[in-house]
């Protein structure tokens, strides 16, 4: 054999075996996946909640690829943020991403879902703000972009304190300390508005009315015997948006209960006779939406204040006062409700009985 095949050969050997050498190393077992197959849908659902302190963005993980596959794990997420001064703002121009936040992604559940959170605090105020985000799967899969949000902000208005509810008859009164700083002590130069929220018998808080001038407000949209838990916010304008920094946080919650507090009317036509068994007095029936009966008061020609001497329950209007006293005698009746405690009318006109 010449010098030259046996070089040729193995040369041919020492090829081959670097490239298995190669291919063992990188860890390849199958064919590589196309980038196409790993690229996560884009993100649709980009969210932003405003409080007191920034902006709470959420969205959630993409669950497929572009080409319909699961995804297992999302490697980050690159949030892109853009700042404009809102005097400024054109609507129709091409908003300028130039700050990139890398958010940690993580893994996916087969079958389940998970959210991804970023809390922004240092914002601005005057300035208008956009975020748009997109996912990654690996150094060259990355998604497209997501929906964009945006929001102005402004520094808010100091909490609302001292906020007291006071139960009544159909309504409760509530009434607040008013608002004159923002949140970094600066006085207000505007007038601020006050937007009340309101929960019935521990169910969740929502809005009640529009936002109001006033630091007072009766609510008349209540039931009376159910609990009412009141909270207030203030905002820098009544057209404050949920996308529109300026709103406060909310003051301390407080309770009210309102109650019946109106007495049944008040008795007519009473009168009396003397009997064997003693004082009978009648009288003409009440009619009241939630009337439980009426209440008997005696005095005599000496006293000037009537004692109850009976009560009696529907369907009764007639009383017999068995341990009536000689001489003149006074009588009033009142009505009651079902109520506790009750509510009692006024007394009749007195009913004069002679022996």
């Amino acid at each position: 054999m010449s010098r030259c095949g046996t070089w040729l050969r193995s040369t041919t050997f020492v090829l081959a075996a670097c490239f298995l050498l190669i291919l063992g190393g990188c860890g390849y077992k199958d064919k590589p996946i196309p980038p196409q197959h790993a690229v996560p849908k884009p993100i649709g659902d980009l969210q932003v909640e405003l409080d007191e302190t920034g902006a709470t963005l959420t969205w959630n993980y993409p669950k497929k690829t572009v080409t319909s596959n699961d995804v297992e794990e999302i490697d980050r997420f690159d949030l892109y943020r853009a700042e404009v001064p809102a005097k400024t703002f054109c609507p129709t121009c091409p908003v300028s991403y130039e700050t990139r936040i890398a958010v940690p992604g993580g893994v996916l559940s087969p079958g389940g879902g998970r959210t991804a959170t970023h809390v922004v605090t240092d914002l601005r105020p005057g300035n208008r703000y956009f975020f748009k985000v997109r996912s990654k799967t690996g150094w060259w899969s990355e998604s497209q972009d997501s929906n964009e949000v945006s929001f102005v902000w402004q520094t808010p208005p100091k909490n609302p304190e001292g906020l007291t509810a006071i139960g009544g008859d159909g309504k409760n009164t509530l009434q607040w300390q008013a608002v004159s700083q923002l949140r970094d002590a600066t006085p207000l130069t505007t007038p601020v508005h006050y937007q009340l929220y309101r929960n019935v018998d521990g169910g969740e808080f929502a809005k009640l009315g529009e936002p109001v001038a006033a630091n007072a407000y009766t609510d008349e949209t209540v039931e009376n015997g159910r609990t009412y838990a009141y909270k207030v916010q203030a905002l820098h304008s009544p057209s404050s948006s949920s996308l529109e920094g300026g709103r406060s946080g909310m003051s301390a919650e407080v309770q009210a209960n309102p109650q019946d507090r109106t007495a049944p009317p008040v008795p007519k036509r009473v009168e009396g006779i003397r009997a064997d068994a003693g004082v009978k007095i009648f009288w003409d029936q009440v009619e009241g939406r939630d009337l439980a009966g009426y209440r008997i008061y005696r005095r005599t020609a000496s006293e000037t204040k009537a004692t109850l001497v009976g009560e009696v329950n529907l369907p009764q209007n007639m009383f017999t006062d068995a341990k009536a006293p000689s001489g003149p005698l006074f009588y009033s009746v009142s009505s009651i409700d079902t109520q506790s405690p009750v509510n009692e009318s006024a007394r009749s006109t007195e009913l004069r009985l002679d022996p």
